[in-house]
């Protein structure tokens, strides 16, 4: 549930230096490289490039080794905190580079937090069509199941707990209402689970060899392809054709009204999700500002 820039990540210096414990736990995770399932095995330790800019929760580094290089992520969370399970990351995330969906993970050590991928070196040009992103969400679609599910309800639960726990202001009344109104009506819905990326935001899409790539596989998990598709519209800010357009390549068939109003009600439950975690990320001082860049927005949705 994050709004920075992977391109940014994957090519822009930090300039400050990393936190202590995370520089050992790279150190630590640099020191494994003969357990990094690269083929060909690697020959040499890499050595770090530097850090890598843009994350909210996570550190980055680009590294290498000879003409190889990588990146990895140390935790900056609490994966449990957030509903997520690297373990299930890791395995969904190995099977969309088979079909090369994303970048092939090379090594993975819940103790460090981290995780190493390959580096996906960006095409000048990153622009992709409706048509081009729908079929990325067919094949994400597609994946083999895992062994970890997205419940909405218990999500947004979570947060709440959280916010509560920590003396946060939680977002008013009168909203949290309206989305337990929406939340009833996705849950009398019947639907097939399918494998979902859950953050399907610009800043984790990638073009490659004019191939386009999804990022950041952390918050994957099984639930309601619609909540994976409006977070990718409502990333990509599309218009109502631009929906059509996507709608049409992804279900393959005119998309009906039916369809446009299940994008549109998981559209709310995104926005309302991801005013949720702005705020957990938040100190309490930024909380009042936070909820006025969000609300206004999610309101008209929810109307």
């Amino acid at each position: 549930m994050q709004v920075y820039s992977w391109r940014a990540r994957y090519c822009t210096v930090k300039p400050s230096g990393s936190p202590a414990p995370t520089q050992l736990k790279l150190e630590q995770t640099l020191a494994q490289w003969r357990h990094w399932r690269c083929d060909p095995p690697l020959h040499g330790a890499p050595h770090l490039d530097h850090s890598l800019d843009g994350g909210l929760s996570n550190h980055n580094f680009l590294v290498s080794t000879g003409s190889q290089r990588f990146v990895v992520r140390i935790d900056g969370v609490n994966p449990g905190r957030h509903g997520m399970s690297r373990q299930v990351e890791f395995l969904a995330q190995q099977s969309a580079a088979a079909e090369t969906l994303a970048p092939v993970p090379r090594y993975f050590n819940p103790e460090l937090g981290a995780l190493v991928c390959d580096y996906i070196n960006p095409d000048d040009q990153q622009a992709f069509t409706p048509a081009d992103f729908a079929l990325l969400c067919r094949k994400i679609h597609a994946l083999p199941s895992r062994r970890h599910k997205l419940s909405l309800d218990n999500r947004i639960q979570r947060y709440v707990h959280l916010l509560e726990r920590s003396g946060k202001p939680l977002p008013p009344q009168e909203l949290r209402q309206s989305i337990a109104q929406q939340l009833g009506s996705v849950e009398a819905q019947s639907f097939q689970e399918v494998l979902c990326h859950n953050d399907l935001l610009p800043a984790n899409l990638i073009v490659s060899q004019g191939r386009l790539f999804a990022l950041d596989w952390e918050y994957v998990a099984m639930g309601n392809p619609w909540f994976d598709l409006a977070i990718g519209c409502e990333g990509q800010q599309y218009d109502q054709d631009q929906v059509e357009e996507f709608l049409y390549h992804y279900l393959k068939r005119t998309p009906e009204r039916q369809d446009t109003h299940q994008l549109q009600l998981f559209s709310g439950l995104y926005r309302y999700l991801e005013l949720l975690w702005h705020l957990e990320q938040s100190t309490a001082e930024q909380c009042s500002t936070v909820m006025a860049s969000f609300l206004n927005r999610l309101e008209k949705q929810l109307t």
